[in-house]
């Protein structure tokens, strides 16, 4: 993404007829010298632009101008292994309700990311409707990695809240969307498919019931790992 920037910066956004600098006529999702907007659309951009705003007070200055219902709270700190630093209760997403949800802030910026470009395009596409309500699990919890022997002998990133888990959505018809019931069947199941894909996109790791048994009921979405989509 730096060499994007660069390219960028080099021509002087020329193919565009722009010239990037602060303040200029460049649109907020092309201009690099200014903050992520989570409504603007996706552009190459983008990615480079939320690699920043995970960093220190960024993120909380980004959703709270996001149209997103973000609480910051104190550090909580169970131990070395356990804790959430830069934490959040993240209790609404652009309109879209989810169970207020303590979580570090960078897992809350791109859920509100995979949101706005994945889930509500995805459902107006394949539904005709909106999304009320996002429905979760958990994101912190002091555990170690589970895996279909047992335990995995590491920390999971749920144990600092940088991986959150999602079973469905509510639309705004009424209907329910659920990974264990869904996930083969028609229309929901499309859905779902296209929020995995999506998800992969915002998150460096998403796993589904593609991935295995344990995650038949829900999307394990996390903020780092070596970058599995299944």
């Amino acid at each position: 993404m730096g060499a994007v920037v660069s390219f960028l910066l080099l021509t002087g956004f020329a193919g565009l007829g722009f010239v990037a600098l602060p303040g200029g006529p460049v649109p907020t999702e092309w201009n690099p010298f200014e903050p992520l907007d989570i409504a603007a659309p996706a552009s190459p951009l983008t990615r480079y632009k939320l690699a920043r705003a995970t960093q220190g007070e960024a993120c909380l200055q980004v959703l709270e101008m996001a149209d997103v219902e973000i609480a910051p709270l104190p550090p909580f700190e169970s131990s070395e292994q356990c804790h959430i630093r830069n934490r959040v209760e993240l209790s609404s997403v652009r309109g879209v309700e989810i169970a207020p949800v303590e979580t570090a802030c960078a897992t809350a910026l791109r859920t509100a990311l995979w949101v706005r470009h994945g889930l509500q395009p995805a459902a107006e596409e394949i539904f005709g409707t909106g999304i009320d309500r996002l429905h979760h699990l958990s994101s912190y919890n002091c555990r170690e990695i589970r895996t279909l022997s047992g335990s995995g002998g590491r920390m999971s990133t749920h144990a600092t809240a940088d991986a959150i888990d999602i079973t469905g959505v509510t639309l705004s018809d009424g209907r329910r969307v659920t990974l264990l019931k869904d996930w083969d069947e028609g229309d929901k199941g499309e859905f779902l498919r296209a929020a995995r894909d999506s998800a992969c996109d915002w998150f460096v790791t998403a796993l589904g019931p593609d991935f295995n048994d344990l995650h038949r009921d829900h999307f394990h979405l996390q903020t780092r790992g070596w970058g599995l989509c299944r």
